[in-house]
């Protein structure tokens, strides 16, 4: 029992995991996202994003895309997707651990590319969209005043 006890108290790991809830499925929000969200590009990848009213660490809901018009088999469509779900649930801790919270609310995560590129590449650009993302959002956030 004094190995159970001893073990409880050290921090917390971090939660790999991408629960039903923070995927983004109602049609009005994905249209408000789209309609009065920000975007950036990272090739492959685009990311749209709405800011929260304010800084949060809570997770945001998230969409993944791959457009039909460059994958015609939804074999491809379906591995691009689990590529980028994947790439998101193993690095949203880069947005849930910032300092001071996160300002996004929802998160678009869109492929552009035409071709299939390999896990290392899309979980690269999305730790970089990601940064980018709090560096983008940040000051519209929190005005300093």
């Amino acid at each position: 029992m004094n190995e159970l006890t001893a073990n409880s108290h050290q921090p917390a790991a971090k939660k790999y995991s991408f629960p039903k809830e923070e995927h983004l499925c109602r049609k009005k929000l994905i249209e408000e996202l789209f309609g009065r969200g920000s975007s950036f590009g990272l090739y492959p990848l685009r990311l749209v994003w709405l800011p929260a009213t304010a800084s949060t660490t809570a997770p945001p809901q998230v969409l993944v895309s791959v457009s039909k018009r460059s994958f015609k088999r939804a074999v491809d469509r379906n591995y691009l997707k689990r590529l980028l779900r994947e790439a998101y649930r193993l690095n949203k801790y880069r947005l849930l651990e910032a300092d001071g919270g996160h300002p996004v609310d929802r998160l678009a995560i869109i492929y552009t590319g035409k071709e299939k590129k390999p896990f290392a590449l899309v979980e690269k650009k999305l730790i970089s969209g990601l940064e980018r993302l709090l560096s983008d959002a940040r000051p519209n956030a929190a005005p300093v005043g």
